[in-house]
């Protein structure tokens, strides 16, 4: 079923295009959103959100307009933006209890959601301590927390893993795998194991526009038998840059272990061994910097993208 569709949607501020013709479909599932730092993620999340209004094209939650929804999509939605705000002073279970208040809830029935979403997020033994003595890390699983609050059919996230060490980030996997299962979870981070191992499908945005929307596999395709690692000597590593796109290097004893994509002409040496190529492959070529290599000839995930 499709919760939230997008049709023609773009976004400018004065003359400066950020957003532009994007065609989306969200059901229920995990969407991981990708992209470089400026490239529009957290613009595209606050228009699903319903905090920015698209100018032009349209945002629908059931077929409906979010415009014309208002107040009862709000009451659907859960979301966590990049920064939220709180009180220092507050324990975790007074800020949820008072989110709680705003969005109209139960009170005693918020009081039993709040400890319940504390508990998951491995904050209930300091749920009334204050939050002025929390690291970045737990005041960010508190954000998760209160983003959960009114069990939403729609939960954005914008960059949920911030400040997570990588047990809570794992934790955070599982978690949004059992909830992408009967809602909608759409997040972006900069972390790009955290959505390959739990996004359903990968949303990549590139020069304003929807570069992929793919499943993570099919989205590593793109580089199928064109990522290889070598070794290389400390003679040749320079040259070597200068001709390939480096996805990762090591400095070793005597060289260089490197890995690295070619382009689909280029014959490889025995030499190289072919690897299987992972998401951070792909979002490290196709955002590559434009000294290193040739940019990719096309922004269309489905035309035949010579990447």
């Amino acid at each position: 079923m499709i919760m939230l569709t997008v049709r023609g949607a773009g976004k400018r501020y004065g003359e400066t295009r950020v957003l532009e013709g994007l065609d989306l479909e969200f059901g229920s599932g995990v969407y991981g959103l990708l992209a470089p730092n400026g490239a529009g993620k957290t613009t595209l999340l606050k228009m699903l959100a319903g905090l920015l209004p698209p100018t032009e094209g349209e945002i629908l939650y059931d077929r409906q307009p979010l415009a014309a929804l208002d107040e009862r999509y709000r009451e659907v939605l859960g979301y966590l933006p990049q920064r939220f705000g709180y009180y220092p002073n507050d324990t975790p279970l007074k800020y949820m209890q008072y989110l709680a208040a705003i969005k109209g809830m139960d009170r005693r029935e918020s009081l039993k959601r709040s400890e319940e979403l504390l508990d998951l997020v491995a904050l209930g033994e300091v749920k009334r301590k204050k939050m002025k003595t929390f690291s970045g890390g737990m005041i960010q699983r508190v954000g998760i927390a209160q983003a959960l609050l009114n069990d939403p059919r729609v939960l954005i996230l914008d960059e949920p893993t911030a400040g997570l060490d990588p047990k809570e980030r794992a934790r955070f996997r599982r978690l949004l795998t059992r909830l992408g299962r009967d809602r909608t979870v759409i997040l972006s981070t900069h972390v790009v194991s955290d959505v390959e191992s739990a996004a359903n499908e990968i949303l990549m945005l590139k020069d304003g526009r929807l570069f992929a929307k793919d499943r993570p596999e099919a989205v590593c395709e793109v580089l199928n038998r064109r990522v290889y690692e070598t070794k290389l000597t400390d003679a040749e590593i320079d040259e070597f840059r200068n001709r390939h796109v480096i996805l990762a290097e090591r400095g070793e004893p005597g060289g260089w272990s490197v890995r690295f994509a070619v382009s689909e002409e280029t014959r490889p040496f025995e030499s190289w061994q072919a690897v299987e190529p992972g998401l951070e492959d792909v979002f490290l070529y196709v955002y590559r910097d434009a000294e290193q290599g040739k940019k990719p000839a096309a922004t269309s995930w489905k035309s035949g993208v010579n990447v």
